[in-house]
């Protein structure tokens, strides 16, 4: 590559050979303000004097040279797996954004391999996070303004798909236990909260059932939501070990099946899964009223990804502190385990 630096009033009628980032901080803008091929005008110069532009650069490539733009934009289509769309290339720079809402799975080993050549800039959200629709995944730019082709041609051998997992449109009840709040003297405050976490998920709020402490109450309760046609039933209050506490006894009479009681996480180990038919039934512990993220998080994500199956609850002690999880919801669960396509 052969660059020639000439003053930007010389440059009038040249193409530019690379995009120009104007940074605005009174408009809060950053962004490509003269794109790559755009002629340089009269009118131009102005603008750019106050970019701090002196003076601007011509470029003759060697063939065995790619652009930053194509090259990014060639590695982008080499990661871009199944749940996602490219945007760009901008600067040098593409993205990777998510389709619908999921799990960003991808390999970690193949980010690192990119990464040791100093070429390329690959960012990623964290492994197993959760992705919003619309919102990026992978960032990826080339860091000079050209590369060499066995360099292009390396990274797009050690590229592997960036993947989102869908979530599956799960319908959720509520089974609210505890005779303070049936009495009214004690109010309930887990359903705003529910169905905020159902918003996230890409879930349905089917209502609630508020019953007292007694064993056969809270079974009519749960049997009731399931003659709903819910997916899964979520019962708050009565899950610990005190007298009064007869939940999970009405859960495992009600199901076909206790998948587990208790896991190896904090702030929730005393979190209960069980199946009846085709539905699951939780027994939520207490925490899950004022503590932002449970351990009932992390089982609403495995329900909503489909991975039951492949549930480890002996793993989640794991980055089992799901308080302290802020952006990513269990980066260090079960999920790093399993293989990027689920296919």
């Amino acid at each position: 590559m052969k660059i020639t630096t000439i003053p930007i009033e010389e440059a009038v009628g040249l193409p530019l050979a690379h995009d120009l980032t104007l940074i605005d901080t009174e408009n809060s803008y950053k962004g490509a303000r003269f794109r790559r091929g755009q002629i340089i005008t009269e009118e131009d110069l102005p603008l750019l004097r106050k970019m701090g532009r002196i003076n601007l650069s011509i470029i003759d490539m060697e063939d065995d040279e790619i652009h930053e733009d194509e090259a990014a934009l060639a590695l982008a289509k080499s990661l871009c797996g199944e749940g996602l769309e490219i945007t760009g290339p901008q600067e040098g720079r593409c993205r990777l954004v998510a389709k619908y809402p999921g799990i960003a799975r991808f390999s970690s080993e193949c980010v690192s391999k990119i990464n040791k050549e100093r070429n390329w800039s690959l960012a990623t959200c964290p492994i197993n996070s959760i992705v919003h629709s619309g919102k990026p995944v992978v960032s990826l730019r080339i860091l000079p303004l050209v590369i060499k082709q066995p360099f292009l041609d390396q990274a797009i051998m050690d590229a592997e798909p960036v993947t989102v997992l869908p979530f599956l449109p799960q319908r959720v009840g509520l089974v609210t236990t505890g005779s303070e709040i049936k009495s009214g003297l004690v109010k309930d405050v887990f359903e705003e909260r529910l169905k905020n976490k159902l918003r996230e998920l890409g879930g349905s709020y089917q209502g609630q059932i508020i019953c007292g402490d007694g064993t056969e109450e809270i079974q009519g309760a749960i049997r009731n939501m399931l003659e709903t046609g819910v997916d899964i039933v979520i019962c708050t209050g009565g899950m610990s070990v005190d007298a009064d506490d007869r939940t999970p006894h009405a859960i495992m009479s009600s199901s076909d099946e206790v998948v587990f009681r208790g896991v190896p996480s904090q702030p929730g180990a005393n979190l209960m899964l069980a199946r009846k038919d085709r539905s699951w039934i939780i027994g939520a512990p207490a925490c899950v009223v004022h503590d932002e993220r449970t351990t009932l998080d992390r089982l609403l994500v495995t329900i909503f990804a489909g991975l039951v199956d492949k549930l480890e609850v002996s793993l989640w002690g794991i980055g089992g502190l799901c308080s302290h999880c802020k952006v990513c919801i269990f980066p260090e669960c079960h999920f790093a385990r399993l293989p990027v396509s689920f296919q």
